[in-house]
């Protein structure tokens, strides 16, 4: 027998797998010893459980979409009531679909769905789901602007703007650990921030941004996005819409800025009759 070849032999299949199997080790006691506050998540039992963990710093488009149909279930399941008029739903699934081809991430297999609801308010979650609320397309007064709306909250999705919130939530929350957060838990997350998103100055006027590039690249007049900020300014209480978004006078100003630097002679979208007509199921 060649003990020396066995030898050598033995010790590079003991390098192969011992030092990798001491890092694992390793790893898991930091991420098990380490205090965390809250309800920190343990990574042992997600382990041997086999429960999804994402990490919210680096998740791909795939992890992105799935997340995103969990929480639509989940606000299907009785936060939200998702309208059954087919003619409302497909004529806000038009508008949406030409926004999207046009968006920053054309690529997402975007949802877009109508709300049952008289606040007027539009959300968007992760992985491409958009939310408008039938308060809102009574709101607009034509086509221009509720595709403002619809491109604004597409242009958060095109910010992962959801995704840096949930995240800086799941840390000041005590539920992050170093292996991330696992599925319920980053459900959970996405549909409270859904419903009650806290909106940074910085993810607004982003926003506003790419939702104006979009509404431009889509053919839209690029009036509307202004008009129908104006027109919630004057209403006697403030609808949810801008309630939540910071600095509307702000915005508007920034918006006519950029209107005036890059501007568009395309004015689809401004014809207050057709509008009605499309809309007539929820009048």
């Amino acid at each position: 027998m060649n003990w020396k070849g066995f030898l050598a032999n033995y010790c590079l299949w003991r390098r192969r797998w011992f030092y990798p199997l001491i890092s694992v080790v390793v790893a898991l006691s930091v991420c098990l010893s380490t205090p965390m506050p809250g309800k920190a998540i343990d990574l042992l039992p997600l382990l041997f459980q086999g429960v999804q963990v994402f990490q919210l710093s680096n998740i791909s488009d795939r992890q992105e979409i799935d997340l995103g149909k969990q929480i639509n279930q989940q606000l299907q399941s009785g936060e939200v009531r998702i309208s059954r008029n087919s003619e409302i739903n497909r004529y806000v699934e038009q508008i949406g679909r030409r926004l999207a081809a046009n968006s920053d991430r054309p690529n997402l297999p975007y949802t877009f769905q109508v709300v049952q609801d008289d606040g007027i308010n539009a959300f968007a979650t992760l992985g491409g789901f958009v939310y408008v609320n039938t308060g809102l397309l009574k709101a607009a007064e034509n086509e221009a602007e509720l595709a403002s709306v619809m491109a604004h909250e597409i242009g958060h999705i095109g910010g992962r703007h959801l995704v840096k919130q949930m995240r800086q939530r799941a840390i000041a929350s005590g539920v992050a650990t170093a292996a991330g957060l696992d599925r319920s838990t980053a459900v959970g997350i996405g549909v409270e921030l859904a419903l009650n998103r806290p909106r940074s100055r910085q993810d607004e006027f982003d926003a506003d941004t790419r939702g104006l590039r979009t509404l431009t690249r889509s053919g839209y007049a690029q009036s509307g996005m202004v008009s129908f900020m104006q027109k919630l300014l004057t209403k006697g209480s403030v609808p949810t819409f801008l309630s939540t978004h910071p600095a509307t006078n702000d915005r508007i100003e920034s918006l006519k800025r950029a209107i005036n630097s890059q501007p568009s002679n395309r004015r689809e979208g401004l014809d207050s009759a057709a509008y009605k007509a499309n809309i007539r199921a929820i009048l």
